[in-house]
């Protein structure tokens, strides 16, 4: 046995590690890391939503059924890799999908099925209060979903004890502490970035608002606790245990950081919370986060507002839709050659056709595509049709084909991006690009610097996602020096001598992109169209 895995052993055995838990659309992972905040073992658990009475959600059931698989799986695979057993740790963090609509009555009780971030549900509170606060409320928001649950009339709003997010729920559940971590706060309500908390002004604006709805509670009274990064934010109960860890090797008390959303724990994951910087997670769906060095001039409907999880103004871009359409084209493709007797296994299957994009012409030759699977909020779309288009004299084939599947999965990305670079000249140096678009070595990389004109990087840590980033923010909870920045701790302990593979923007592609995009947007025309008469 190496002394390299003796020290791992022991790190285990002592709890001198830290456990993420990320709960993505598609996929749970459960991540361990140890000295250096290196992935030392993961688990992971593929679960999907349902689309139930026109409502996108994820029952309860299978939220715990999930979480519990995804820690049994990186359990099992401690005890195989070095034959011990994990019953403590040095912290432990909880990240979810952001936004969405999670409420809950004095017992406890769910009182209505959870209504996810993929929902476009909610326009008329959207648009409302974004009227209202002069600051954008994006339908995802939770605090649109609940002022539309009030204009609806909805018979539960008044039972309502508690709201919260994914993250919130299961960390309330582990700990009993009704906390957020302030990035994934700020996809609930508005944060005012000088108190780090939920923006007042705009709290007591809300409850005028519904004063005269006769709601028995206020806003602040059922909003969770909002924390920065680096605070305590409870210990692990014994019941939380049992909701964990189904063998109950795992002993309470072990200390937990704030929940986070999975912009949060993207930003981390990729060391882009300092101003300037910026990420691009890009897989179901798609955002690109931006941390600005001072406030937009205006409120745009297609851009969030956001923050790190130390509480810095961000500008995130979110498109529903990105990469579910092109996956449903590779199934396809996987069955022809199947029906031709041939086994080709996926990840060389994707290399393959993805690659062929970057032999295609720049403006993918006057192909047009829409992998609309939901609504797209930037677009203005609540319902969505995948559908590819061409005319008689396109240059239809199979390199111009997938390069405008990979180009019209950025489309609404682009168009909010187009705010920020042109319209509010922000600055940014770089992105940080993670997720499922950048598997295939340089392709989704030299598609997103045509899309957005900006260098894009991806680290060799960036497979790692959010599960790694929300472990990085446990670690940094008790790991840290005194007064640490996250930022400063980040370049310290976590990414110094990092080389990521940087891609500069084409010039040809980004004009390529460019000339794309003027077809997307004409053609939305034709999308509203599918929407209205193919059900």
């Amino acid at each position: 046995m190496s002394l390299e895995l003796k020290d791992i052993k022991n790190a285990i055995v002592n709890g001198q590690t830290a456990i993420g838990i990320e709960l993505g659309s598609t996929r749970i992972k459960t991540v361990l890391v140890a000295e250096g905040n290196k992935s030392i073992a993961s688990g992971s658990h593929d679960w999907e939503n349902s689309y139930l009475n026109n409502v996108w959600t994820y029952s309860l059931e299978d939220i715990w059924k999930g979480v519990q698989s995804s820690y049994n799986k990186l359990a099992e695979s401690v005890k195989e890799k070095y034959d011990v057993t994990i019953q403590t740790t040095g912290s432990i963090g909880i990240s979810a999908m952001m936004h969405g609509y999670m409420v809950f009555d004095k017992e406890e009780k769910l009182l209505t099925p959870f209504r996810t971030w993929r929902n476009t549900i909610t326009g008329q509170a959207s648009e409302a209060l974004t009227g209202l606060f002069g600051y954008p409320i994006p339908q995802r928001w939770s605090i649109a979903h609940l002022y539309q649950a009030i204009l609806n009339k909805e018979e539960h709003v008044s039972n309502i004890d508690y709201i919260t997010t994914l993250a919130g729920y299961i960390h309330w559940k582990l700990t009993g502490q009704k906390v957020l971590g302030v990035g994934d706060a700020s996809g609930m309500f508005p944060i005012d970035v000088d108190t780090r908390d939920f923006n007042m002004r705009m709290i007591k604006q809300f409850n005028q608002l519904v004063s005269a709805d006769n709601i028995p509670w206020q806003l602040e009274n059922i909003f969770p606790k909002v924390l920065v990064a680096g605070t305590k934010a409870g210990e692990l109960t014994a019941d939380g245990v049992k909701l964990l860890d189904v063998t109950g090797q795992l002993q309470p008390g072990i200390p937990l950081c704030p929940p986070e959303g999975d912009a949060g724990t993207g930003m981390v994951a990729t060391n882009s919370v300092s101003s300037r910087t910026g990420n691009v997670s890009a897989g179901t769906s798609v955002f690109a986060m931006v941390v600005l060095e001072k406030e937009l001039s205006r409120a745009y409907s297609e851009i969030d507002l956001v923050t790190t999880p130390d509480g810095k103004l961000v500008a995130m871009v979110h498109s529903n839709n990105c990469t579910s359409d092109y996956d449903a084209w590779m199934g396809l493709f996987a069955e022809a050659v199947k029906a031709l007797g041939l086994n080709v296994d996926k990840p060389r299957l994707y290399d393959i056709l993805l690659g062929a994009a970057l032999q295609g012409d720049p403006d993918c030759g006057g192909l047009l595509a829409y992998g609309y699977i939901s609504g797209e909020h930037i677009t203005h779309f609540e319902e969505g049709r995948p559908m590819f288009v061409r005319s008689a004299n396109s240059n239809f084939n199979l390199a111009n084909f997938m390069r405008v599947n990979l180009y019209t999965a950025l489309g609404a990305l682009k168009t909010g991006m187009n705010i920020l670079l042109e319209k509010e000249a922000v600055k940014l140096d770089e992105l940080m690009g993670h997720g499922g678009f950048f598997k295939t070595k340089l392709v989704g990389q030299k598609i997103m610097a045509a899309a957005v004109n900006v260098p894009v990087s991806v680290m060799e840590t960036a497979g790692e996602g959010g599960a790694w980033g929300i472990a990085l923010l446990g670690s940094y909870m008790v790991n840290r020096n005194e007064n640490e920045s996250l930022e400063d701790f980040l370049k310290r302990e976590v990414f110094d001598g990092e080389q990521g593979n940087s891609i500069a923007p084409d010039p040809a592609e980004v004009a390529g992109f460019n000339e794309f995009l003027k077809r997307y947007t004409k053609g939305l025309d034709i999308e509203r169209a599918a929407v209205n008469n193919l059900r």
